[in-house]
C-alpha cells in the first residue's frame, strides 16, 4: 500500500494467484496449498517488494510451520536456487515443471495423432504403387518405333544397317514387329536406326555391317542364311538355323 502498487500487477509479475496474494496478506495460510507454498510465495512476493524474503519464511516457520511438517519439507520440495532467487521474482521451479509436463504430454498426443493418420494411409499409398501400370510412351517416326517404358529405359538396344553389297533382310522388333519386312537391301543404302529391347534378324549372306548401339559388327561369311538374337544384355546371339525369324 505505501508503493501504491495494486495486487493486480503483483500478480502479473509473480505469476501468484491475487488470492493467495491476499492470503498471504492476512496470514490466512489455511486458504494457501500447503507450508511447501507458502514460503516459495513469500520468497516470490517479498522478491517483487523489495523486502527480505528469508526473514519472512523464518517467521513463518517460528511461528506458523507445524515441527512434523517443517521435518518433511527437504523430502517433498526442492529448494529454490541462488540463480532462480535472484531472477525478479519469476515464476517457481516447481509451477515450470508442471507446465513442462504438460507440454510434453500435448507434444507427444499431437505425434501419435500424426503417426496414427500416417499409418492408416499406407495401404492406400502402397497398394494405389503397386497397382499403377508402367507409364510406356510410344514413338512412330520414320526410323521405325522406338518404345520406351520407366524402368525399360536402360535396356533399349539401337540397332542400323550399312548394305555392302545386295543383302536380303528380316528384322523383327519388340511384339514381332516387322522393321524390315523382308526385302532386298542395296549397297550404300543405310537404313534408319531402330530401337527396341530385343531384335531377332536374318540375313541372305554377309554383305552388310551391323551398328549395334554405335558399335560397327561385322557378319561372317556364310553359305546359308544368317540369323541373330540382339538384346542390351546378351548382346548379338547367333541363331541356329531352324530358329532364324522370317517375314513371309
Amino acid at each position: 500500500m505505501r508503493a501504491r502498487i495494486d495486487v493486480s500487477e503483483i500478480e502479473a509479475q509473480t505469476k501468484i494467484r491475487a488470492k493467495y496474494l491476499r492470503a498471504l496478506e492476512n496470514e490466512e495460510w489455511g486458504l494457501l496449498p500447503g507450508p511447501t507454498f507458502v514460503k516459495s510465495f513469500l520468497r516470490t512476493y517479498a522478491q517483487a517488494l523489495g523486502l527480505d524474503g528469508k526473514v519472512l519464511v523464518e517467521e513463518y516457520r517460528l511461528h506458523h510451520e507445524d515441527p512434523s511438517e517443517a521435518a518433511l519439507e527437504p523430502i517433498i520440495s526442492t529448494p529454490q536456487s541462488a540463480r532462480a532467487r535472484g531472477s525478479g521474482g519469476g515464476p517457481s521451479r516447481r509451477y515450470m515443471l508442471a507446465l513442462g509436463v504438460v507440454g510434453a504430454v500435448i507434444v507427444l498426443l499431437i505425434v501419435l495423432l500424426a503417426a496414427g493418420g500416417g499409418s492408416s494411409n499406407s495401404p492406400t499409398s502402397t497398394s494405389t504403387t503397386a497397382t499403377k501400370p508402367r507409364a510406356r510412351t510410344h514413338h512412330h517416326g520414320a526410323s521405325g518405333t522406338r518404345r520406351t517404358g520407366v524402368a525399360g529405359a536402360s535396356s533399349v538396344t539401337a540397332l542400323s544397317l550399312t548394305p555392302t553389297g545386295v543383302v536380303y533382310v528380316c528384322l523383327i522388333g519388340d511384339n514381332g514387329r516387322k522393321l524390315i519386312p523382308g526385302v532386298d537391301l542395296q549397297a550404300g543404302a543405310s537404313t534408319p536406326t531402330y530401337h527396341a529391347t530385343h531384335f531377332e534378324i536374318t540375313l541372305g549372306n554377309s554383305a552388310v555391317t551391323m551398328f549395334v548401339d554405335g558399335r560397327a559388327r561385322s557378319v561372317p561369311p556364310s553359305s546359308q542364311a544368317i540369323g541373330y538374337s540382339i538384346t542390351k544384355a546378351r548382346g548379338r546371339q547367333p541363331l541356329a538355323a531352324g530358329q532364324l525369324p522370317t517375314c513371309g
